[in-house]
């Protein structure tokens, strides 16, 4: 089970990392009378799920690292 655990967090930092990036270029910024406007056209499913993924992998592998 605690390999399970380091698969899902190895897994879910990739993809963190990778949407991250992707989500990072899709925003752009503006400045607008001096105030700095960011506008987002990225898909925020992917990363959120990547994340869930690096949660639930680091879970796993603590919580069987303790028992």
């Amino acid at each position: 089970m605690k390999a399970a655990g380091i698969i899902l967090l190895v897994i879910g930092l990739i993809g963190t990392i990778i949407f991250g990036y992707q989500a990072i270029q899709d925003s752009e910024s503006f400045n607008l009378l001096g105030i700095d406007i960011t506008v987002s056209k990225a898909d925020w499913t992917p990363l959120i799920i990547s994340g869930s993924v690096l949660l639930l992998g680091l879970i796993i592998t603590l919580l069987k690292k303790s028992k």
